[in-house]
């Protein structure tokens, strides 16, 4: 499985690609989209999605995780950031890129086993399981990275609730078949 991990922004967008084979996981290509402050909004959401389809098409994904949108006080900057991810979703939706999203806890709880974990020590562990020499910078490629991480986790887990109920449902108690 290869997924695109996104940290959204418009001033940043963090992208993290990781392959997941064998119980073992290969960065295969991260970095940032950075836009410069000058440049006119719309424009930057153009840059944005040019610069992600061609990420897209250089590393073939076949799933896409993206960080859900969590704000606490500047309105404005979170309508901007929202924007910004809408043009990145419509990316991956034009390239038929199946799509998850993940809360801040959920990427913390997947990656370190603890929700309330800080931001440095997810760094660390993202930087352990792909076995870089160091935390990739700037920090949304890190957080990119680990949202991607989070993805093949949360697969993983599903996959298996998935067996587990199937199993159930397919035998009954004195364990003959239904």
């Amino acid at each position: 499985m290869k997924v695109l991990g996104i940290d959204p922004g418009y001033a940043i967008v963090g992208y993290g690609v990781v392959e997941y084979k064998g119980g073992k996981y290969s960065p295969i290509d991260f970095g940032a989209i950075t836009t410069d402050a000058e440049m006119p909004f719309p424009k930057r959401l153009q840059y944005i999605y040019n610069e992600l389809v061609s990420v897209i098409i250089r590393n073939d994904p076949d799933e896409m995780s993206i960080e859900r949108l969590y704000f606490q006080n500047n309105q404005k900057t979170a309508i901007a950031v929202a924007e910004a991810r809408g043009v990145i979703l419509l990316a991956a939706q034009m390239n038929n890129i199946p799509i998850s999203e993940y809360t801040p806890l959920q990427v913390k709880q997947a990656v370190t086993g603890y929700g309330q974990a800080k931001k440095p020590q997810v760094m660390e562990m993202t930087r352990r399981l792909l076995k870089l020499e160091k935390v990739p910078k700037p920090d949304d490629t890190a957080d990119a990275l680990a949202i991607a991480i989070c993805h093949v986790q949360t697969s993983d887990t599903r996959i298996i609730n998935m067996l587990n109920k199937r199993n159930r449902i397919n035998f009954n108690s004195v364990g003959g078949l239904k």
